[in-house]
């Protein structure tokens, strides 16, 4: 009898202990997922805004130069476009690549778990 009830403990404890990973998981993933959609839904008003601003204020600055600067104006302008684009690109990369890892505190904890049940 003495055997079952220590299977019985330990099948409890190990129970325990995956229900335990599986709801920091759970609060992981929840945590991911609200950060995607909030860096998506900033990523799409940034876009419009930045580019209906970008837009008016070239064609305001154009519109209000005399004609033979105009076409110089615009190749500037664009220009202009393009080197924050290229800054824009720049920043996104080191961003992503500056994110933690996802679920890192899962699978530190499930790391933890298998360095103590190695013999």
């Amino acid at each position: 009898m003495g055997l079952l009830d220590s299977a019985q403990t330990l099948l409890a404890g190990v129970l325990s202990l995956a229900r335990t990973r599986l709801e920091l998981f759970g609060t992981e993933l929840q945590e991911q997922l609200t950060r995607l959609f909030f860096a998506l839904l900033c990523a799409v008003v940034l876009l419009m805004l930045g580019a209906l601003a970008a837009v008016f204020g070239g064609l305001a600055l154009i519109i209000s130069l005399a004609e033979q600067y105009r076409a110089l104006a615009a190749g500037g302008i664009a220009l202009g476009f393009l080197a924050v684009a290229a800054a824009a690109a720049w920043s996104m990369r080191r961003l992503m690549g500056a994110k933690p890892r996802p679920f890192d505190a899962s699978l530190t904890e499930l790391e933890h778990d298998y360095d103590a049940l190695r013999p």
